[in-house]
């Protein structure tokens, strides 16, 4: 499975390049601390999907969502304490947490998918 395929790598991309964008006008003395933190999570989500999507097992792709889905959990807490503290303003904190629950959408939809596809329904048949 090619990882640039993925909607869901892609969305993740998108939403990566959107953290980095809006981090640009955060304090510079949060270069080390809370800027460093939203990129490396919002980077964690495109690259646990490439990661998993590389290794070529459905099992080791649905652990590297798993831990995809973490790092979208991070990103909306590093988002809300960075509006909290005034660094990102109310429009700016709404796009962004839309873009990471759409993310979090295609993360959990390629997981359902891939467990269906492990776990296929069993035909009913009567005896």
């Amino acid at each position: 499975m090619n990882h640039k395929e993925l909607d869901a790598w892609k969305a993740a991309m998108d939403l990566t390049e959107k953290i980095y964008r809006e981090s640009m006008s955060f304090p510079k003395e949060e270069q080390f601390g809370l800027i460093s933190q939203l990129r490396r999570a919002a980077v964690s989500v495109a690259a646990n999907i490439a990661e998993g999507a590389g290794r070529n097992s459905d099992q080791q792709l649905l652990q590297f969502l798993n831990i995809a889905l973490g790092s979208l959990a991070e990103l909306e807490t590093l988002v809300l304490l960075s509006f909290t503290i005034g660094y990102l303003e109310e429009k700016n904190k709404e796009q962004l947490l839309n873009s990471i629950a759409d993310s979090s959408k295609l993360v959990q939809g390629l997981i359902r998918n891939l467990k269906k596809k492990s776990n296929p329904a069993r035909p009913f048949t009567t005896h």
